[in-house]
């Protein structure tokens, strides 16, 4: 199993796969460019908190931008909220095509995977005390997945909720990673409790394009749809690698 830490300005991607890829660093590298270019014809598309109304006829639109497009639609979000779940999707289909049979691409906590064997991802979700002891088990699939989590209380993105952690099971990463940041929004009240409601009431509205949610704050937990099974892990091992244990 080769493990590879790639670092290209603000993607920092975790990668478990069961193959060497010398070109992975320059796909990588080129996705970006070609999303840094489309923004600077296009600096809306960068800096919309809502999904963004491309001029029909438009030439020249980057795969990587029609996804984050499309997923921003889908969660009523903007688009740059699936920036890392689509780099991290993207990355997976390119080791795919390339033979492999087992793939984990981490950006940021933003999960792409494809495994043909089961697995124990941790979860993080800051200062709560679920943070580190419970994780997913994650069945070997034929089919890619998405694991994205957003907070409004640890990492640079933008949240208007104070989620912990709200962690979205997807078919693709970029849908996940734009409905996380939905939901996470709405994830806000005085009560903990009520938070978690309330972020699964939004949950439901996006419940067509997703497998389940589990949402966290403080000490209150939700889960909406089907997610994989919970288990116990160790806090130390988690916060040290968190996309295989």
């Amino acid at each position: 199993m080769i493990r590879q830490q790639i670092s290209i300005g603000e993607t920092h991607i975790n990668l478990s796969t069961d193959k060497e890829y010398s070109d992975i660093y320059s796909f990588i590298l080129k996705e970006r460019w070609k999303l840094i270019n489309y923004i600077k014809r296009n600096p809306d598309f960068k800096n919309s908190l809502e999904p963004v109304i491309r001029e029909p006829g438009e030439f020249e639109v980057p795969l990587i931008v029609k996804m984050m497009e499309r997923a921003s639609k889908k969660a009523e979000v903007g688009p740059m909220a699936a920036v890392a779940g689509t780099i991290a999707e993207l990355t997976l289909h390119y080791l795919l095509k390339k033979g492999s049979k087992y793939s984990i691409v981490d950006n940021g906590g933003d999960i792409a995977i494809k495994t043909n064997k089961k697995i124990i991802t941790g979860l993080y979700a800051g200062a709560s005390s679920l943070s580190g002891k419970i994780g997913f088990e994650i069945k070997s699939s034929p089919r890619p997945q998405g694991i994205c989590t957003s907070s409004g209380t640890i990492g640079h993105s933008i949240s208007f909720g104070r989620a912990d952690s709200v962690t979205v099971f997807a078919d693709q990463a970029s849908i996940a990673d734009a409905i996380a940041t939905s939901i996470a929004n709405e994830v806000k009240d005085e009560s903990d409790s009520d938070a978690v409601q309330n972020g699964l009431l939004k949950a439901d509205d996006h419940k067509e394009y997703m497998k389940g949610v589990l949402i966290i704050v403080g000490e209150s937990a939700g889960t909406l749809g089907k997610i994989p099974s919970l288990i116990q892990t160790d806090k130390k091992r988690v916060l040290g690698d968190l996309f295989e244990i």
